[in-house]
């Protein structure tokens, strides 16, 4: 059979660690023997950030808006004890942080279901996806540890001097904690523009939730100008797609999405998306079965996986022990990216390619070839563990053998 051809390239953004193996091994066996692969490659591994002081992950992310579509491995996040193991210069911020960003983009995170993996909480069925607004609030903050006595204000100043706001917002007659945080009319306009056509794309209702019954302003903010941005822009299509947009408190949505079947898009701000995607990636199986899809509202998307860059699997590879790590989030990340690269470029050989790719993933694991992570969640009498290679050459080898 000829390769597949692509018109356009998309962006590859290589990482760090075990999911740099994965995906060495994904392009060796499941893409490249089919796809004549056109990609713009950037390596955002730590040795080739530091070398470059950040600006590949700067380079990677106006890539993306050149080419619309971009496809990222797992990277490492530096803390201290990192920057004395790789010998850094400095303690580098999250390169995805950096690339959603300059995207202003959401990501959108849902479970990748197969039959034999049941969710722990039961009346789930069909996929929760969860929207993140990925800007501001305590991952953008300024922290205080109070050490003494003393008043804490928060004071804000117009550029011409006035000051428009000032007030205590404690007296501490102990030493404690102090916390500001921000976010922008225009980021979240965006985040909900990003989400009312996401959820127009993929045919699914649209939740949103925050407490603005405590947070009178902050929160409040969030709930009003999602639903102006719907009055005015999307309220006629959602309706015409038999689509509901609904809006609740976040204590009353955790409530329903336990008790619902599914089937829908969970909106959160940047702190509640970050703990429910966790969440719902462990109560449908494991983070290792999650995609992650950052979408800006202009129309550009990059695909990575969910989870980390499984470190200790890494040290277990560099001592030459085998290893059997889960690569379906990476596959579906680079799945995902092919699918859209052919969407936009009107390749269906292309989309067709990714679909049947993303079927023959999880007709491996339905019929119980596994890596061991997985081992213990499915429900089925036989099961073969694979290691880390062998499960990837197992779905080629069903790949191969579909119509």
């Amino acid at each position: 059979m000829s390769k597949i051809t692509m018109s356009t390239p998309l962006v590859e953004i290589n990482g760090d660690e075990m999911t740099r193996i994965i995906w060495d091994y994904i392009k060796e066996h499941l893409i490249l023997p089919y796809v004549d692969l056109k990609t713009e490659y950037y390596d955002l591994s730590l040795p080739e950030r530091d070398k470059t002081d950040d600006q590949i992950t700067v380079a990677a992310a106006e890539a993306i808006k050149k080419y619309r579509v971009g496809v990222k491995c797992a990277t490492i996040t530096p803390n201290a004890q990192r920057v004395e193991e790789y010998n850094l210069k400095r303690m580098y911020k999250s390169p995805n942080g950096t690339i959603r960003a300059i995207l202003d983009g959401t990501v959108f995170r849902a479970p990748i279901i197969v039959s034999c993996i049941k969710p722990f909480v039961r009346p789930w069925v069909k996929p929760i996806t969860i929207a993140r607004h990925a800007y501001g609030d305590i991952y953008k903050c300024q922290e205080f540890r109070v050490p003494t006595s003393g008043k804490a204000e928060i004071k804000f100043t117009a550029e011409n001097g006035e000051v428009l706001y000032n007030e205590t917002v404690f007296d501490f007659k102990t030493p404690g904690v102090l916390m500001g945080m921000y976010n922008k009319d225009d980021s979240i306009i965006s985040f909900a523009r990003a989400c009312f056509n996401y959820a127009l794309s993929t045919k699914q209702d649209l939740w949103f939730s925050t407490k603005d019954t405590i947070s009178k302003k902050y929160d409040h903010t969030f709930k009003d100008l999602f639903q102006e941005v719907y009055e005015k822009e999307y309220k006629a299509d959602f309706e015409t797609h038999g689509l509901e947009y609904f809006y609740t408190l976040i204590d009353d949505a955790v409530a329903r999405v336990m008790r619902s079947e599914g089937g829908f898009i969970w909106a959160c701000k940047n702190y509640d998306g970050d703990v429910m995607s966790d969440m719902v990636a462990s109560a449908f199986g494991s983070l290792a079965m999650m995609t992650s899809v950052l979408v800006s509202p202009d129309g550009n998307f990059e695909y990575e996986a969910a989870h980390g860059t499984v470190t200790r699997h890494y040290y277990k590879h560099l001592k030459g022990e085998e290893t059997s790590t889960n690569s379906m989030a990476t596959l579906f990340a680079w799945t995902g990216a092919l699918k859209k690269r052919g969407e936009l470029d009107n390749n269906q050989a292309l989309v067709d390619y990714a679909n049947k790719m993303e079927q023959a993933a999880l007709t491996t694991i339905e019929s119980g070839y596994v890596t061991k992570d997985l081992a213990s969640l499915v429900e089925l009498e036989n099961i073969h563990i694979l290691n880390t290679e062998g499960f990837i050459l197992k779905i080629k080898e069903f790949f191969d053998t579909m119509a």
